[in-house]
């Protein structure tokens, strides 16, 4: 393939606008972009965004973090990820001058039961390759005065960035290397035929040979335009986070974060640095009412009507319906909130929690009621789509576009 003119004619086969066309401006978009002109920098790559700026959802909405891996099972394509996206991500931040900290992160036992589970976790940084080191209740005093608990895992790979900064920074590298990312250009249909595929956006219509979907919260819809048979639908669950009020700007050291619950779909309550010398308090995992609901009261009458209607979200909520209705009266009770975060930090008063932005996760949900915690790619001749791109998708964006861009060499016969 050589580059091509974005042109457009009216002729029986329309000249292509690019070679790749890549649906999402978020992290995992650019870095696939990105990728794909590193290995194949001949070819012409066009990044569509539907908002006016990049970065404008779940890359810009998170708590970031650096994540080292802990929870993963060894075998997935999560663990494989993370493990190499810390070095990949930590690499390009210096790169790039992109200020980040890896200050490690503690995982506090608050009781017994937690202890249990915490020697599990232990296990699975071992088995993982993630260094770890044990602190029992005093050293974990030592290490954190503000912070109670029984014991704790202290994991010094775990880090901070901002990345929307990253993204930002990716942008450029893309531009730079001749590929041009388009704003404002929400996809509204696809169709692929034997020699490209056509994509109409809100402002007009591109041809180009291959497209690459990383639609986060609308991953299903778009795969669902290419002809994807699918058996998950996207499910969006709001995480809602405080800052802390600056007084306690230096309340803690490290990242303080509970033992999950393996009864629970979610992590949970945690107390967050962020790069910017703060400090935050969540998320919770409620469900959205609406895609790209960021506030309680944000409802898409589509949005609603599709979750309540997939059979999947039904059996979702039927297992999970105690914490699922205990996640949504910690949303609506400040006072409730409170009580999660003193947990790790009693001093914490309800004044001290300061309103923060919100985000929302785009959970996948299988047909049998489960939550898709690993990665998903489908694809057609033509197409590839991500799916399912759960955290820690902002650490692993880097090894997650390698791996796209080696599905796409295999599918869409790409050779320098």
């Amino acid at each position: 393939m050589t580059r091509t003119s974005p042109t457009h004619t009216n002729g029986r086969e329309p000249a292509l606008d690019a070679d790749i066309a890549i649906i999402g401006g978020g992290i995992v978009g650019l870095a696939t972009a990105r990728e794909i002109l590193r290995r194949f920098p001949e070819l012409s790559v066009v990044v569509l965004e539907k908002e006016d700026r990049l970065a404008a959802h779940q890359t810009g909405r998170n708590s970031g973090v650096i994540h080292a891996g802990v929870y993963y099972a060894p075998s997935s394509l999560k663990a494989q990820f993370c493990r190499d996206g810390v070095a990949a991500t930590t690499e390009f931040c210096r790169e790039y001058g992109i200020a980040f900290e890896q200050c490690g992160k503690l995982l506090v036992a608050t009781d017994e039961d937690e202890r249990a589970r915490m020697d599990d976790l232990y296990e699975r940084c071992q088995q993982n390759g993630i260094a770890v080191e044990r602190l029992d209740a005093t050293e974990l005093k030592k290490r954190e005065p503000h912070i109670s608990g029984v014991g704790a895992l202290l994991v010094p790979s775990t880090g901070i960035v901002d990345y929307g900064e990253v993204a930002q920074a990716m942008a450029g590298g893309i531009t730079k290397a001749g590929g041009t990312i388009a704003t404002g250009r929400e996809v509204t249909a696809i169709r692929e035929d034997g020699n490209g595929v056509t994509i109409e956006t809100a402002t007009g219509t591109l041809r180009v040979r291959h497209l690459v979907a990383c639609g986060g919260l609308m991953a299903d819809r778009l795969a669902r335009m290419s002809g994807v048979a699918l058996d998950f639908r996207i499910v969006p669950f709001r995480g809602e986070y405080f800052r802390l009020a600056p007084r306690h700007d230096r309340i803690v050291q490290h990242l303080i974060y509970p033992i999950p619950d393996p009864t629970l779909p979610f992590l949970g309550v945690h107390l967050t640095r962020m790069i910017g010398g703060y400090v935050t308090v969540g998320p919770n995992a409620v469900l959205a009412f609406a895609r790209e609901g960021y506030r309680f009261a944000s409802v898409n009458l589509r949005d609603l009507a599709e979750t309540l209607a997939y059979p999947g979200f039904r059996k979702v909520m039927t297992k999970n319906l105690r914490s699922g209705m205990n996640e949504m009266m910690n949303s609506l009770s400040k006072t409730r909130y409170l009580a999660l975060c003193r947990k790790y930090c009693p001093e914490l008063e309800a004044d001290d929690l300061l309103p923060y932005r919100a985000g929302v996760r785009a959970q996948a949900v299988l047909a049998d009621g489960t939550l898709a915690h690993d990665f998903l790619i489908e694809a057609t001749a033509r197409t590839l789509h991500v799916c399912n791109a759960p955290s820690p998708a902002a650490t692993s964006s880097i090894p997650i576009a390698r791996h796209i861009v080696e599905r796409a060499v295999t599918l869409f016969d790409l050779h320098a």
